[in-house]
C-alpha cells in the first residue's frame, strides 16, 4: 500500500480489476499462459510489461502456488471517502477489526451479491486491496464500493457510529445476547437506511460499539451452536436484511 501498488491473482479477477478501470503495471504468468488463457487480457494492454517463468521457479519468487499461474501488478486507487459511498445507499456492511484476509474477500463477495450497497471498515480491518482477500472476493472487490471509517483506529466506536446517524443510519450490531431481537425482526426490516456491523473473528463486536449501535440483531442457532463464522454470518445478515 506504501508503494501505491496492489496484486491481482488469476485471469478472471484480473479482468474484473481492467473492466473497472484499474491500471495494470506489469504481468508475471507462467509461459504456457502467454498464448492461451492470458491472452485476451495481453491484447487488452499491449503496452505493459510481461514477465515470465516456468511454475517452480514463479513458486520460489512469490513464496506460494500462483492460481492459474497469473498476477498483475496495478496502481491502487485514491482512498475514498466513507459519506461519499454511503451517502445515497440503504443498506451498508460495518467491518469491525476483521483481520483475516479471506473473511474480508468472503464478505465483500456476499455483500455484492446479496443487495448490499457499500463497505465500510475500522481502520484496523485487513486491507480489502491484499492479494489474497482480492481473490477471495473474485473481484467484486473492485465493483462494490468501499472505504475506511476515518484514519485513526481510536475514532471508533465513536465518533464513527455518530457520522452513521448523520447519514440517516440506523446501527445494527450482530452479536448473540439475550438482549438481542431476531434478524427476522419486522421493525429491523422496515429500516429505510441501515448499517449492518460485524465484528473481529472470535471476540465478535466491543461491548461499547454494540452498547452504541440501535439494534443488537442475532441470528437463531440450533443444536447447540453458538455462533457462524463472520463471514457466513454476513451472507445470511446481508439476505435476510436487504432493502425489500
Amino acid at each position: 500500500a506504501e508503494q501505491g501498488v496492489f496484486i491481482a491473482e488469476s485471469p478472471k479477477v484480473i479482468a474484473r480489476a481492467l473492466q473497472s478501470g484499474y491500471e495494470p503495471i506489469s504481468f508475471l504468468m507462467e509461459r504456457r499462459h502467454v498464448e492461451n488463457q492470458a491472452k485476451p487480457l495481453l491484447e487488452r494492454c499491449p503496452e505493459v510489461p510481461v514477465f515470465t517463468a516456468e511454475e517452480p521457479v514463479l513458486a520460489q519468487m512469490t513464496g506460494f502456488h500462483l492460481t492459474r499461474g497469473m498476477l498483475c501488478a496495478m496502481r491502487r486507487p485514491a482512498p475514498r471517502d466513507f459519506r461519499e459511498i454511503a451517502a445515497g445507499a440503504r443498506r451498508v456492511a460495518v467491518l469491525e477489526n476483521v483481520v483475516d484476509s479471506t473473511n474480508v474477500g468472503a464478505i465483500i463477495r456476499s455483500a455484492a451479491a446479496l443487495g448490499i450497497n457499500a463497505v465500510l471498515l475500522t481502520p484496523s480491518c485487513c486491507d480489502p486491496l491484499n492479494r489474497r482477500a482480492v481473490r477471495v472476493s473474485m473481484g467484486t472487490v473492485f465493483q462494490i464500493p468501499w472505504a475506511y471509517i476515518g484514519e485513526d483506529p481510536a475514532r471508533w466506536p465513536n465518533p464513527g457510529l455518530a457520522w452513521l446517524r448523520e447519514l440517516g443510519f440506523k446501527t445494527a450490531a450482530m452479536a448473540l445476547r439475550e438482549d438481542s431481537v431476531s434478524i427476522d425482526d419486522a421493525g429491523l426490516a422496515a429500516e429505510p437506511k441501515l448499517a449492518i456491523v460485524l465484528g473481529t473473528e472470535g471476540t465478535g463486536l466491543t461491548r461499547r460499539t454494540i452498547a452504541d449501535c440501535d439494534y443488537t440483531v442475532r441470528i437463531p442457532m440450533q443444536h447447540g451452536v453458538d455462533s457462524l463464522n463472520v463471514a457466513a454470518a454476513s451472507a445470511v445478515a446481508f439476505w435476510e436484511l436487504r432493502a425489500k
